[in-house]
């Protein structure tokens, strides 16, 4: 019913500062929590950062202050700006929507922060 497309991750060093983005399809996108997980090898997949349909937002302990989710009902899309990245935000993150009980996952796509 409805795809989630995430961008491309990378390579970055730390220090340095990501945007991920997630467009997803269809026309009640406004009615979605949308959410950033993610899963590092040998670690259950946690969540990120949230965005309820009111545009509050919450923010996991480790990414507080570093990490911003937004989005853009007019383009169906949220973001993951990512700033002062850590060896330990390599992981790969997932986009997901959920409206009541349904829910939708993106691909996945890796970041890795790394000198």
């Amino acid at each position: 019913q409805v795809q989630l497309v995430e961008s491309e991750g990378g390579l970055v060093q730390p220090g340095g500062s990501l945007r991920l983005s997630c467009a997803a399809s269809g026309n009640t996108f406004s009615d979605y929590t949308m959410a950033w997980y993610r899963q590092a090898p040998g670690k259950q997949r946690e969540l990120v950062a949230v965005i309820n349909t009111a545009g509050g937002t919450h923010c996991a302990d480790s990414v507080k202050g570093r990490f911003t989710i937004s989005r853009d009902n007019a383009k169906n899309t949220v973001y993951l700006q990512m700033n002062s990245l850590k060896p330990e935000d390599t992981a790969v993150y997932y986009c997901y929507a959920r409206r009541v009980d349904i829910v939708y996952w993106g691909q996945g796509t890796q970041v890795t922060v790394s000198s």
